[in-house]
């Protein structure tokens, strides 16, 4: 059994009492089943225009990506022996322009506008069951037929999925962290969170990261967002440039008893210290964009 990630985004737009889906065919993603429109993000693509993208070519609509409604992962064996963990983006659309079409011999073969009854009596992909509230059902197994994965992955790309937490505790302070040397990013103080491993949910990854980088339990209480990040030239533990790509949810998290900040994972992590910070205090510090934007957010 061989190991795959992929990340999608993928699209709800609704019309009154409708929701717009897709059938995929021969060559899709979920051959024979129902689904929200969206697919694949392609290497160094935002997953908001990743989902703006797909909907396009799988519906011929013109569509906005709004809010981040949700992000979920699952693991599929596929028929060519790949257990392919994919983290789904799914954004709340709206419609711009544009009138709805077949998929034209694409992956897709069919668009239509539906009634939540109508879809109950369908096969349904089981994230879209799952985000429009209706019962889940397993697809038989080697349904799932994700393309990208078919061809060897290419040597020096990396797609890295993480998530990381907007950490505060009751009194406002909040939790940072500093990136170790050897790291892209180096002695920049960044917000808690990292990679999630195979077949693990963002939440409890970023939970997980929450204890090993700062000692602290948390609860996540709110998604924030999505931060897309691409350096072509990014130099790491692997000692040689990389073609990095990385994808990162960020989640607001609350630390009801704060403790000591302290790393807790193993030496050689990527974590060199964490601290606990007034707003004021965390505004002196040097941050990575990724934390001077959540925290600059938060202040709104």
């Amino acid at each position: 059994m061989r190991f795959a990630r992929r990340v999608g985004s993928y699209g709800l737009l609704r019309d009154s009492d409708r929701v717009l889906v897709v059938r995929d065919g021969a060559d899709g993603e979920f051959p024979g089943v129902w689904r929200l429109p969206g697919g694949a993000v392609a290497h160094a693509e935002h997953p908001e225009r990743a989902v703006v993208r797909t909907v396009g070519e799988q519906t011929g609509l013109t569509v906005t990506a709004d809010r981040l409604r949700t992000v979920a992962s699952d693991v599929t064996d596929c028929a060519d022996g790949v257990a392919t963990h994919t983290d789904r983006l799914m954004f709340d659309l709206t419609g711009r322009d544009g009138a709805t079409r077949d998929g034209g011999g694409g992956p897709v073969e069919q668009a239509r506008w539906l009634t939540v009854d109508e879809l109950t009596r369908l096969t349904l992909a089981p994230f879209t069951a799952e985000l429009l509230g209706l019962p889940v059902t397993p697809l038989p197994r080697g349904t799932h037929r994700p393309q990208e994965h078919l061809s060897p992955p290419h040597p020096d790309r990396r797609l890295r999925f993480g998530a990381y937490g907007l950490v505060t505790d009751p009194a406002g302070r909040i939790l940072l962290t500093q990136i170790a040397d050897g790291y892209p990013g180096a002695g920049l103080w960044h917000l808690p969170g990292g990679g999630t491993d195979h077949g693990e949910q963002p939440t409890t990854g970023l939970l997980r990261e929450l204890v090993e980088e700062g000692g602290q339990v948390g609860r996540v209480v709110e998604l924030l967002g999505v931060d897309n990040l691409h350096n072509p030239a990014a130099l790491g533990p692997e000692g040689r440039p990389l073609d990095w790509h990385g994808v990162r949810v960020i989640y607001r998290v609350l630390v009801d008893v704060p403790t000591d900040a302290v790393v807790t994972e193993s030496a050689g992590g990527s974590t060199a210290r964490a601290g606990w910070f007034t707003r004021a205090q965390a505004a002196e510090l040097p941050l990575s964009d990724i934390a001077a934007s959540a925290i600059g957010q938060s202040g709104r």
